[in-house]
């Protein structure tokens, strides 16, 4: 009788560990355990500040393009200011170029040049003068001197004149016209900085989710790039599910996946999007200890969060594949 007891356990032994070594599937099906996980986006200013207004808080619901966020922008505006009165000078410079010489600076410069002219003139009549006096003895040497002198001067400056009055008659250099076409260029870029810096400080929201985090307030002084809140995309979240190689034959993009969460009466339906080429580690948060030593595969089973079940860390179930004997 006790080794009719005894051989009745051994068998009831090798059945609950036969049970446990298949416990990866599930009536011909794969079974997985695995995550919630959802698209995370950290929101965040290029440019620091004062954080003026934050107007979201967690767990309000937000489209692409509202307002999370809005930075001081004071110093930036007198900033542009200044910016643009010097793109509007330079500007202005350009211009002036471009027309070339006014009139009226060339009737200048001629009657300037008529002046000297007549005044070399006069100084040549002199001189001659006072050397025809000098050879008859009435004109002293230092009076012929400072007649020479004061014509060497005004030859001088009919010279200068005349180089005047031709740099004006030709206008501006090509390379004058040039240059002052990059400081516009430089003038409008510094402006154009400063606007994008602007605009820089109102963060909005790229994609509709959910404020999953609020990490800074109003009234802090943010650096730049400092994260402002986390958005999460809880309309499209994925089970992240651990398959070993011998199961993985069995799985294709595209396959629908029953996946059960905790507390959820009903199954739920998603479908695979990803089967990673490369095996890794089980991860210790899915699999029993010793089975973490085997290779798994990483699938990702996208769902639909319609219902707002799925929030990112939830446990949940996969059942890959149709039961034995059962037709799709």
């Amino acid at each position: 009788m006790r080794s009719k007891h005894l051989a009745v356990l051994s068998l009831l032994a090798l059945a609950l560990a036969a049970a446990a070594c298949g416990g990866n599937e599930d009536n011909g099906r794969i079974h997985a355990s695995g995550h919630i996980e959802a698209t995370q986006v950290r929101l965040a200013s290029k440019v620091g500040g004062s954080l003026l207004e934050a107007p979201l808080q967690e767990g309000d619901a937000v489209h692409a393009g509202d307002l999370v966020a809005r930075l001081d922008t004071a110093d930036a505006e007198h900033e542009l200011a200044r910016a643009r009165a010097e793109e509007e000078a330079a500007d202005a410079r350009l211009r002036l170029l471009l027309k070339g010489t006014r009139v009226e600076d060339l009737n200048r410069a001629e009657q300037q040049l008529a002046q000297a002219q007549a005044e070399l003139d006069n100084a040549n009549r002199d001189l001659d003068r006072l050397e025809g006096l000098a050879k008859r003895g009435t004109a002293t040497e230092k009076a012929r001197d400072d007649a020479r002198t004061r014509k060497e001067v005004a030859g001088r400056q009919v010279s200068a004149l005349h180089a005047e009055l031709d740099k004006l008659t030709a206008g501006p250099r090509r390379e004058e016209i040039e240059a002052a076409r990059a400081q516009r260029a430089a003038a409008a870029a510094a402006v154009a900085g400063i606007q994008q810096r602007i605009s820089e400080a109102t963060v909005v929201a790229p994609r509709d989710g959910v404020i999953t985090d609020r990490i800074a307030e109003p009234g802090e002084v943010l650096p730049p790039g400092a994260p402002i809140a986390v958005l999460t995309d809880l309309a499209h979240p994925w089970l992240n599910a651990y398959v070993d190689e011998p199961s993985l034959s069995r799985i294709k993009l595209g396959d629908s996946v029953e996946v059960r969460a905790d507390g959820q009466p009903k199954p739920f339906v998603g479908k695979v999007s990803y089967i990673s080429p490369e095996a890794e580690f089980t991860p210790k948060n899915v699999q029993t200890p010793e089975e973490r030593a085997k290779l798994v595969f990483k699938v990702k089973v996208a769902l639909d969060n319609s219902s707002g079940v799925f929030k990112p860390g939830m446990p949940a179930d996969a059942y890959f594949g149709q039961p034995i004997g059962s037709s799709k």
